[in-house]
This record gives C-alpha cells, sequence and structure tokens, in this order.
C-alpha cells in the first residue's frame, strides 16, 4: 500500500471530515473513514459522562473566579460544535458560567483602585475619564480616558482583590485537578502549572506595560501590525495605561467579506506565530478580544500579560520538528522528541505514531494549498491532540511535552482557534516556509513585512540570522495534496 499522504489526516475529529477531505484535501489515499473518526470524536463529546464531568467541573471552577476567566477565555476561542446539536446547547450554558464569571464592578469601585495606586484624586492624573468600561480583560477592565496632554489613553484597571483570589485559587487547584481532567484532559500536573506561572504573571501591569512598550518599538512603523504603546511611568501594578487605539472589534471583523477576512487572518497568523520562529519570541494569549481592526486596514494586538521569550534552541527544534512531519520524515521526527524530552519511553511509542500525533497538532501548517480554517477543525485537531481517550497515539498520551514548548503549541492551538472563528482561508504552509525554510514571501502581506524587516537593521539581524539557521537544514519535498 503506498505511504499515505498527511494531508488526509487533517480531518480528524471534525464533523466536516468527509467534505473536508473531498472537497478541501482531495486526499485519495485514506487507511481509515473520515466519516467513522469523525463521529466518533462527537460521541466521545456526547457522553452523558463527559457532560456530568463538565457540570462538576463548571461547579469547581465557579467559586474561582480568577482561574475560571482564564480557563473560560481559552476555552471560549475553540468552537463547540464538536458537540451534536442534541447536547450543544447544554454543553454551552456550563461553558458559559466559565466565559461569562468576570465580575461586575461598579465605577466608583475601580476608581478607587486607580487612586489608591496613584496616591491622587482621578482627575490630577486624567483630564477626563469614562465611567463606563470599553472592554472587559481576564483580570480587569479597559476605560478610556484622556490625559492632560491631550493624548487619548486606555486604562487598564485590575478589579480589586482579584490577586488575592487568584493566589487563593492556585494554592487549592492542584486539588481539584482529577475533577478538572475528567472533562478537561489536558489539564495535566505541566498545565496547571504553566497556567500558575502565567497567572501570576498577569496580575503584575508594570510587567506588562515594560513588555508592552518594548515590543511596541519593535513593531513600530510596521505596514500591518501596530501594537499600542504603554507609559510605564503611568503604569502601576493594578494600572496600566497605554496608547488608546480606535478599532473596530473581532464581531465586527467576522462581518467582513471573505477577501478581508482572510487579509486579517494572514495577520494574526504572521503576529502570533510568525513572530516566534522570526524573533524567539511571541505573545501566549491569543484572544479574539485582544484584536482591534483599525480604519487604515492595520490590525492592533493587545493584551501582553502573557509573553514569552524562548531560547533559540528550543525554537530550532520546534522548526524541525515540522519540517520532519512536512516531509513525512518519521524516523528523524521520532529521535528528534526522544532527544528533545517529550518521548520519555521510546519502546512505547513508534516513529509512525508520533508522526501521526504531530500532524495531528500541525498539519494546517504542512498542506500545501489553500485551506480555509473552520471552528470544527480547529476543534477536532485541539481535541485529538490532547484528548487521551482517543485510540490512536495511545502511547504518545503517555508522553509528556517539556514546559519550554508547552507555552508555544498552546498559543498555536489558540492562534488556531482564532483563525477558526474567522474562517479565514489562505495558503498556510507557503507562509511558513518563510520562517521554515527560509523561502521568499508569495503573499502581498508577506512582501510588506519583509520590506520592513529590511528597513530595520536589529529587527533584520534578528530575522535572517534565524533565517540562515533555517536553510542549513536542507530542503523539502513541495508537496501537493
Amino acid at each position: 500500500m503506498a505511504k499515505e499522504l498527511p494531508t488526509s489526516r487533517l480531518a480528524r475529529g471534525t464533523k466536516l471530515g468527509v467534505a473536508v477531505a473531498g472537497n478541501v484535501i482531495r486526499a485519495q489515499r485514506t487507511r481509515r473513514s473520515m466519516r467513522g473518526r469523525s463521529e466518533a470524536v462527537r460521541a466521545r463529546m456526547a457522553e452523558e459522562s463527559m457532560i456530568r464531568s463538565t457540570e462538576q467541573m463548571v461547579m469547581v471552577l465557579g467559586t474561582m473566579k480568577g482561574v475560571a476567566m482564564k480557563l473560560g477565555q481559552m476555552l471560549s476561542v475553540l468552537d463547540l460544535d464538536l458537540v451534536p446539536a442534541e447536547h450543544r446547547e447544554r454543553f454551552q450554558r456550563r461553558l458559559a458560567v466559565l466565559r461569562d464569571s468576570a465580575p461586575k464592578v461598579s465605577f466608583e469601585t475601580m476608581c478607587a483602585v486607580v487612586e489608591e495606586d496613584f496616591g491622587r484624586p482621578l482627575s490630577e492624573v486624567f483630564a477626563e475619564f469614562e465611567d463606563e468600561p470599553i472592554a472587559a480583560a481576564s483580570i480587569g477592565q479597559v476605560y478610556r480616558a484622556r490625559l492632560h496632554d491631550g493624548r487619548q489613553v486606555a486604562v487598564k484597571v485590575q478589579y480589586p482583590g482579584i490577586d488575592v483570589a487568584v493566589r487563593a485559587d492556585l494554592k487549592n487547584l492542584a486539588m481539584f485537578r482529577r475533577i478538572l481532567q475528567s472533562a478537561m484532559p489536558w489539564v495535566t500536573p505541566a498545565v496547571l502549572d504553566e497556567l500558575r506561572l502565567n497567572l501570576e504573571s498577569e496580575l503584575d501591569y508594570v510587567a506588562e506595560a515594560r513588555t508592552q512598550y518594548e515590543i511596541a518599538t519593535l513593531y513600530a512603523d510596521h505596514p500591518f501590525i501596530v501594537v499600542p504603546k504603554t507609559m510605564p511611568e503611568l503604569s502601576t501594578t493594578r494600572v496600566l495605561v497605554s496608547e488608546y487605539f480606535p478599532g473596530h472589534g473581532f464581531d465586527e471583523i467576522r462581518a467582513l467579506p471573505a477577501a478581508e477576512r482572510d487579509r486579517v487572518g494572514e495577520i494574526i497568523y504572521r503576529f502570533y506565530v510568525g513572530s516566534l520562529f522570526t524573533f524567539n519570541e511571541f505573545c501566549g494569549d491569543p484572544h479574539p478580544g485582544n484584536l482591534l481592526l483599525g480604519d487604515n486596514g492595520r490590525v492592533a494586538f493587545l493584551d501582553f500579560g502573557l509573553y514569552n521569550r524562548m531560547d533559540p534552541q528550543h525554537v530550532q527544534a520546534e522548526m524541525a520538528g515540522i519540517r520532519y512531519a512536512a516531509e513525512d520524515r518519521a524516523e528523524e521526527l521520532w529521535r528528534l522528541l526522544i532527544d528533545r524530552g517529550v518521548i520519555e519511553e521510546p519502546d512505547e511509542v513508534t516513529p509512525e505514531e508520533a508522526l501521526e500525533y504531530v500532524l495531528a497538532a500541525c498539519e494546517w501548517v504542512v498542506v500545501d494549498e489553500e485551506l480555509t480554517i473552520t471552528p470544527e477543525l480547529a476543534s477536532g485537531a485541539f481535541v485529538l491532540a490532547v484528548d487521551p481517550r482517543a485510540a490512536e497515539y495511545a502511547g504518545m498520551k503517555q508522553q509528556n511535552l517539556p514546559p519550554e514548548h508547552l507555552f508555544s503549541r498552546r498559543a498555536d492551538f489558540l492562534t488556531f482557534g482564532v483563525l477558526g472563528q474567522l474562517e479565514a482561508t489562505a495558503n498556510w504552509h507557503r507562509i511558513a516556509r518563510e520562517w521554515l525554510y527560509g523561502d521568499p514571501p508569495v503573499t502581498e502581506l508577506g512582501k510588506l513585512h519583509h520590506s520592513w524587516l529590511a528597513q530595520h537593521p536589529q529587527t533584520k539581524k534578528n530575522s535572517s540570522r534565524a533565517g540562515t539557521a533555517r536553510k542549513k537544514s536542507g530542503t523539502t519535498k513541495r508537496r501537493k495534496a
């Protein structure tokens, strides 16, 4: 039997498996029925025991407002259409508790937080301060204000007492790990450790303001990416002040024509995923609420409480893994995963199982043709990669993803989820080849981006160094499904 092209695996876990395989991937050789695999995942998700576990999970997290807000925000990125229609409304009601668990706090209370941190009346810091929030963050609310020098600013204010609540939640979270894992199998000890570290860091707005200022400086004058510059001198532990960016929210972006959504989707992909492989750093919190589309077509990215800088060696390893998967080099991928500590028991995992597992997570990047990311594709890939009840990769389920890769893989999944909600179309593989193989850009946005890189010596230096390393790694089979 001829070796199956990995593109046929993309539709696993989605209810649209047959349609995707027939109309998008066009795979001619499959080992299993796409429809059967899709139905199996849906059946697992619809089990009554799963629903009861979800109810129990919500009951526990409902008492943990700080943690529930972050988990709910993460879950809301992934569409729930994997759940059959007769169960979906019930399932969504449970998860809505997590998504909507942010406390509703009066302006007077939030104003007191600002004045307490600044040690002076609000009117001395701001010439105007609107009393209705313009957005809700995971641990605070965002207001529009004007400084005395006339600048319009956005002011993010933490909910009073949220720091105490989050830290108390994190101390108790380990006790409920089994309950959480029954409904969310991906909540492993490593994920809990990551959640603990990230939520702790999110509480420090001084550090976030400094990080966002650095990223805003990095992307200054970029043709289509905007990061509003913060004002560290006006930021405290619980108050973050940044430039105000007038833009359209995600719901408005989703209502745009397909071509405009595709353009925004490519920008999102380049920022959240491309920055890791270009600058060895990335925002770890892709979410629709952190995006704004300006009237000039530039996309603003907000919220840098979860920002990660990665060791270049780890980045190179991730790129090598994606290349091996794209080229069906199962043996080399297997050995890489052993060397990186992902596979701790080599005797329990075959090279083909390792390849299948990696492709379940990243195959949308190795398909060399235009692909529309749907909510079903995003959710299906997520379920199959993290759900240990899936039988396909039983050996891989016993392995552990090292912490240095946990951050980036979660960001990748959440980016996939955002693109799924946007239903963006692109040849994601051709875009990714810019950083995977050092190929020249083939899209207009790519050409603009590389022109910008060329005009910024330090930025170009970082990018060129990464590109050289990539080119030394060899060439790829140019594959077509």
